[in-house]
């Protein structure tokens, strides 16, 4: 599969994803485990079918020394005993932030509160900015058809 537009060529794009990236940072350096991070950040991606972020979070996840069963059940994580309550209750605010329009209310207040009760109100922001940045990405490069399979991690981090 070719790229319809090769994103990092372009000066508009790049001078965006400079300001972008430089937020991300400050998503990354919150207290959220970095695993969590990378867990929602693959959910996210599955559930948009973003294979290029797909390819980039499983590969950040395994550097960072998530194991290949945890990777490998991200997309069943309700039925999978491999992750905390803190993991699925991002895991389950990442689905319904990902999810709005099948989910007409938005995230529901059920799963809100799970949430905090795992985060505080720095880290639910963090979360909700990494849910918002991750979906915009996803978008991003399922438009452009941007493929998968080549990412080195770290490339971007």
């Amino acid at each position: 599969m070719d790229a319809r537009l090769d994103l990092l060529a372009s000066p508009v794009v790049g001078k965006a994803l400079k300001h972008l990236m430089a937020a991300g940072r400050a998503v990354k350096e919150s207290t959220i485990p970095a695993a969590t991070q990378e867990l929602v950040a693959l959910r996210v991606s599955q559930i948009n079918g973003c294979a290029a972020c797909i390819d980039m979070h499983t590969k950040e996840a395994a550097l960072a020394g998530e194991t290949p069963l945890r990777l490998n059940l991200v997309v069943a994580w309700r039925e999978a005993t491999v992750f905390t309550e803190a993991e699925r209750a991002a895991l389950e605010l990442a689905e319904e932030g990902t999810r709005t329009a099948d989910a007409a209310g938005g995230v529901s207040d059920e799963v809100w509160e799970r949430a905090a009760l795992h985060y505080d109100a720095e880290e639910l922001m963090a979360l909700v900015l990494h849910i918002g940045f991750m979906n915009m990405a996803n978008r991003m490069n399922v438009i452009t058809r941007q493929p998968a399979g080549d990412y080195v991690p770290g490339r971007f981090h």
